[in-house]
């Protein structure tokens, strides 16, 4: 990874096709959520199949209507064979389409132990809104790559620091409802917080 891509940074907002073939850019799927990037070798890969069934487990706890919280997998498989990895694992997130290595190479990730098939070294990138890089796992040993514990707690420290009624307990939260000021509460119905969609507070 190269060396200006770190925590605190923020991670290329890339461009590339979804599973459907539909150009998909990063911040378009993060919106204002704390997201979870899975860049990942192809179907063949036994490492990479054990870690989304986990992610699997995951995404049904991140997904918007509970933990309010994204992921994307970036491949370097074509949109036909990305179609069929993330059918094949079952997964309801969006998969990003990358045959031809722009990402590997930009981030300086190539696999260079397997020239047969020109991978990336796998990686899993949290972050907060904004693409602000939180923590980066590498995965190219699979012990490597985080747990599903491991991410919960990640997206767990992100979420106190960008949803500012976190803690209902905390006497400025109830004030402001009390005040009648419910927008900049996080239920969807009555809209996003004002942090997380970049707007300063009132």
């Amino acid at each position: 990874m190269r060396a200006d891509v770190k925590p605190g940074t923020t991670f290329p907002d890339y461009q590339l096709p979804d599973q459907t073939g539909q150009p998909r850019r990063l911040s378009e799927i993060q919106v204002g959520d704390p997201m979870i990037i899975v860049l990942a070798r192809e179907a063949y890969s036994a490492k990479d199949q054990r870690q989304h069934e986990g992610l699997v487990q995951l995404w049904s706890e991140m997904k918007p209507g509970v933990g309010y919280c994204q992921m994307v997998t970036i491949t370097t498989s074509d949109p036909q064979e990305t179609y069929n990895y993330r059918s094949g694992v079952n997964a309801e997130w969006p998969f990003l389409s990358d045959p031809g290595r722009i990402v590997q190479r930009d981030l300086d990730i190539a696999e260079y132990t397997d020239p047969a098939h020109n991978q990336m070294v796998p990686h899993t990138i949290v972050c907060a809104p904004g693409l602000v890089i939180y923590k980066i796992y590498n995965g190219y040993w699979f012990f490597g790559r985080p747990t599903v514990e491991e991410l919960r707690m990640d997206l767990r420290a992100v979420l106190t620091q960008c949803h500012w009624d976190w803690d209902l307990s905390d006497l400025r939260v109830r004030a402001a409802w009390e005040r009648g000021d419910t927008d900049r509460f996080y239920p969807p119905e009555l809209g996003w917080p004002q942090e997380v969609s970049g707007r300063p507070r009132s």
